[in-house]
């Protein structure tokens, strides 16, 4: 946590309260103090941990959420269609930086998928060196043949289009048609190609958890916070 101290009108803002032009109105709509000293003065300097809004601490500086996506949500913030970012609150949508998701899911995939407006931290986490574990699981249109997991799991499989083969990948079989998939890289629809490679399609995908966080106790659409350290 940052101890610099900072103007209240541009901290409100970056955090969502309010813009700059509102932070007047703000202060007055709202029981705003720092160490303890009600704040009047938009110009007034203050650290992020001494200022309560209503006698609540403020958000945190860097904010980084785990949510279940639930399907027909799109991972971007400027295609049409209904955004992942509408499920947040109002405050969180109007952040500066804004929260980004690290990396993306189909809209038709759903599951876990961690948002940040941490720029190291997304950075990192989608780095090609960062190797973070995916799980998967995945429906399909025909059943399994019986050996899709050794061909996952050879480092040899080679994708259409793609220069190098994938890395390798643990596969669990769940049912006939129904499979676990753990892989460690983030290419392009990598799961359905995968499958499709094997002569199979994938007709439902589900992430159960990024880098090891699962979202077996969240419903479709629910998030929370997360502490991740880099």
């Amino acid at each position: 946590m940052s101890n610099s101290f900072k103007r209240i009108d541009a901290h409100l803002s970056a955090l969502g309260y309010c813009s700059r032009s509102e932070a007047a109105a703000f202060l007055k709509r709202h029981q705003v103090s720092a160490d303890g000293i009600k704040v009047t003065d938009v110009k007034r300097k203050v650290s992020h941990a001494s200022v309560l809004v209503d006698g609540k601490e403020l958000d945190p500086e860097t904010l980084t959420l785990l949510m279940n996506k639930p399907e027909g949500v799109i991972c971007s913030h400027d295609d049409a269609g209904k955004l992942i970012y509408g499920l947040l609150p109002q405050r969180w949508q109007r952040r500066n930086p804004k929260l980004s998701t690290i990396g993306r899911l189909d809209s038709d995939t759903t599951g876990a998928i961690l948002l940040t407006d941490d720029g190291a931290l997304n950075h990192k986490l989608t780095s090609p060196k960062s190797k973070a574990p995916k799980v998967y699981e995945a429906t399909l249109a025909e059943p399994l043949k019986g050996d899709e997991a050794e061909i996952f799991a050879s480092g040899t499989l080679m994708l259409h289009g793609e220069k190098k083969a994938l890395l390798p990948a643990k596969m669990e079989v769940l049912s006939e048609k129904k499979a676990r998939l753990e892989i460690c890289e983030g290419k392009y629809h990598q799961v359905k190609r995968m499958f499709a490679a094997t002569g199979n399609k994938v007709v439902a995908l589900h992430r159960v958890s990024f880098d090891g966080f699962g979202v077996d106790d969240l419903e479709p659409a629910q998030y929370k916070r997360i502490a991740f350290n880099i």
